[in-house]
């Protein structure tokens, strides 16, 4: 079992949270992104640097990604394609993606997309998500260590 990180957009506090848990369980650790991401250069984390383009990174997380895998991604496509392959995906923010709740997860992303446009397009702009929590934080980790626990 393995963890891959949608690294384009994961938070640094995420990042370290991830590299401590795996030092500490020697699960193995890829960051993936289509920009260099320092690691410490230990056996089980690895970084892979992909070239830029839409959705590269998350193809190859979805080519190297098999059953019983965690993905951290906030990217509600990715978390599906992981999940129909056997995986289970986990947010920045601390939700849990899996067989369950991913097509409402999927459904509702289509729905506020399609909000967001119309928003812009009446030349309203309501930016991005609010930055990371505490208890967003604090949720991430402890899905994290459910993970890891039932992985040993």
């Amino acid at each position: 079992m393995q963890i891959f990180v949608d690294a384009d957009a994961c938070p640094v506090v995420i990042r370290d949270i991830l590299i401590k848990a795996a030092i500490r369980t020697k699960v193995s650790l890829t960051f993936i992104a289509n920009h260099y991401v320092p690691v410490p250069k230990i056996e089980n984390i690895k970084s892979l640097q992909v070239p830029k383009g839409f959705d590269v990174a998350d193809d190859e997380i979805v080519k190297r990604v098999e059953a019983n895998d965690l993905v951290i991604t906030s990217d509600i496509p990715l978390a599906a394609e992981a999940i129909d392959k056997g995986a289970i995906a986990l947010s920045a923010r601390g939700e849990l993606f899996d067989k369950s709740n991913i097509r409402q997860r999927l459904n509702m992303r289509d729905f506020m997309d399609s909000m967001r446009e119309t928003l812009e397009a009446s030349g309203q702009n309501r930016g991005g998500p609010p930055p990371l929590s505490q208890s967003d934080r604090q949720s991430f980790a402890n899905h994290l260590d459910k993970y890891l626990a039932s992985i040993r």
